[in-house]
């Protein structure tokens, strides 16, 4: 199995290529992973990764400076339906648009747009942002195979100020709470993405790492 690890040019790219190497060695799958700006080693490999951190607009024009990659991996994921795990800004690159710096297209795989978030608590009074450090989770689709082995309320590390909004009920996998409800993790079909970041949420970012080389949507 190949893994391609997109390199937007952002985001934790040897965080998330040394989590993926753990888990093969843990899991014994056959496996290897390479970090990428290459359109043909996406459209050559078996799943795809996309992580990605910062601001939204900066990451979707380091992906569309990259020859080719934008139809490569349209072509692979939403054509061939090679499984496909986007991490943080990677998966608000899924949704229709962002909001961030001005309106800037997104991949258009989810519903929704990534949207500047307003988290208060219960009197009324505003949250700290970003929405920074560990959260549990709830398991909106626990049955998803994304999510075996997880228990509720098990903790994931999130570091943002904009969120997913108007996405589907269908297409969220997990939420978590902070202010509100926060899409923390979403897909459907052989897509997923997570707003968290699986390489620094320690053994549940694993277990999910996991999950996806296993996955066989």
């Amino acid at each position: 199995m190949r893994i391609a690890v997109i390199d937007p040019g952002s985001g934790n790219l040897a965080s998330v290529k040394r989590a993926l190497e753990r888990v093969i060695g843990e899991t014994g799958v056959a496996a290897e992973v390479a970090v990428t700006t290459d359109a043909a080693e996406v459209r050559a490999a078996d799943r795809v990764v996309l992580p990605g951190q910062g601001a939204f607009a900066a990451c979707r024009r380091g992906l569309d400076a990259l020859p080719g990659m934008v139809d490569a991996l349209t072509d692979s994921v939403m054509g061939q339906k090679k499984p496909f795990l986007g991490i943080c800004v990677g998966m608000q690159l899924m949704a229709e648009r962002g909001l961030e710096h001005g309106v800037t297209p997104g991949l258009g795989w989810i519903a929704g747009e990534i949207a500047p978030m307003d988290p208060r608590d219960e009197a009324g009074v505003e949250l700290p942002l970003p929405q920074m450090g560990w959260n549990a989770l709830v398991l909106d689709q626990p049955a998803h195979p994304l999510l075996a082995g997880l228990a509720p309320g098990a903790h994931a590390y999130f570091v943002h100020s904009y969120a997913l909004a108007g996405g589907k009920p269908a297409e969220l996998l997990a939420s978590a709470r902070y202010g509100g409800t926060v899409p923390a993790i979403i897909g459907r079909d052989n897509i997923a993405g997570t707003q968290f970041h699986v390489e620094k949420s320690s053994l549940v970012g694993l277990r999910i790492l996991a999950n996806f080389l296993r996955w066989d949507p």
